[in-house]
């Protein structure tokens, strides 16, 4: 393996393989992931629509690789009726699994991976050196699409990494019996769980909670057991539904603080420039949206008609006009969803002007690119 890149990318999800397919038509990339392909990750498996074209753009026709159009929403809170309206854009039920594997094919054609882990990346005289467990590299331009949280957002000292976060995310695939037209919303005390289905059958049940809620219960199943099941919906969903797994994927330390698109001239991709909160099911579609927006304005500089300064400028204010707003409407529906007062005033609403929800959901999503 050579030592010399113009883009080394940190992190092979959906951002960081969308960068390297893309980058690699033009340049010498290298994605750094520490697992193998395909593998299961912590996600709602709800992918907006407003990608759909952008792939197949890229050969990735997601109407050949999943028959799930999901294109309503089911809403619920504990003791109340539910609601129910269309998506305004829909979106594809498929799994990271699949979508992973899928775009890793696809990169894999013109990129270099290595399965190794990024340890430091420092900016000296115009070019980035790379260290990783095994070996030191250097680049024209580093990205990081390292997901939520990583030990490289501890090298930088990024500010969010500073504070501890109260959240945990827990997934499960099941065999359940639910239509593969409808995502489900249900709130509970502490957290809220989607629920829908995957290209295969299955569904996935995906929930963020708060960790005080958590701590009081043994395990999983005794959290879901004691708290999510307070709800009837999904007291009924545990009751039908069959695992497929022998155990659930756990995550915690989940942050929704602010981030910087760029860092120490480091350009951020993904969850690593900003998460969205699940329960606005678009952070999929984000990730790989932010890797098109990083392609389009570092092509320039690594023609060398555009400086770097003003390429990571671009990308920056690029990103924050893009994301920005929809990461705000995401923290305040996170705000009213946890406290039990503004869901239950937020469900009335709701009942007396049901185009709102639509209209809460659009804001949270972007125009198809």
């Amino acid at each position: 393996m050579k030592k010399q890149y113009d883009i080394i990318i940190a992190g092979g999800g959906l951002s960081g393989l969308t960068a390297a397919i893309l980058f690699s038509k033009d340049f010498s990339v290298l994605c750094i992931d520490p697992d193998a392909y395909p593998r299961h990750k912590m996600c709602g498996e709800y992918l907006s629509n407003e990608v759909i074209r952008f792939l197949k753009e890229v050969e990735i026709d997601l109407d050949q690789e999943s028959s799930v159009d999901l294109e309503n929403l089911k809403f619920t809170i504990a003791g109340h009726k539910s609601i129910e309206c269309p998506l305004p854009q829909g979106g594809k039920g498929i799994s990271r699994y699949h979508l992973d594997h899928l775009l890793y094919q696809k990169a894999i054609k013109n990129a270099n991976f290595l399965q190794d882990k990024v340890i430091d990346a420092v900016f000296e005289e115009g070019s980035f050196q790379v260290s990783t467990a095994t070996q030191i590299l250097q680049c024209k331009q580093f990205i990081m699409a390292t997901g939520k949280r990583s030990l490289l957002d501890k090298k930088l000292d990024r500010d969010f990494i500073q504070q501890k976060s109260p959240w945990l995310a827990v997934k499960m695939h099941y065999e359940y019996q639910m239509s593969d037209r409808l995502v489900e919303l249900h709130n509970f005390d502490g957290g809220y769980a989607g629920i829908s289905k995957i290209e295969n059958g299955h569904v996935n049940l995906c929930y963020l909670a708060s960790y005080d809620s958590f701590k009081k219960h043994k395990n999983v199943d005794e959290f879901n057991k004691n708290v999510l099941s307070k709800n009837e919906f999904l007291s009924d969903f545990f009751k039908n539904a069959t695992p497929v797994w022998e155990q659930p994927i756990t995550i915690s330390q989940i942050s929704f603080e602010k981030k910087e698109p760029i860092e120490n001239n480091i350009l951020m991709l993904g969850d690593t420039a900003g998460l969205i909160h699940p329960l606005c099911g678009n952070g999929m579609a984000m990730a790989i949206h932010s890797a098109k927006i990083a392609f389009e304005e570092l092509n320039p500089y690594l023609k060398d008609v555009l400086s770097r300064e003003q390429a990571l400028k671009n990308y920056a204010n690029r990103w924050e006009k893009t994301f920005r707003k929809r990461l705000k409407i995401g923290r305040i529906l996170q705000g009213i969803l946890l406290n039990k007062t503004y869901t239950r005033l937020g469900l009335w609403f709701l009942r007396k002007f049901p185009f709102l929800l639509s209209t809460t959901i659009k804001g949270t999503h972007g125009k198809p690119i």
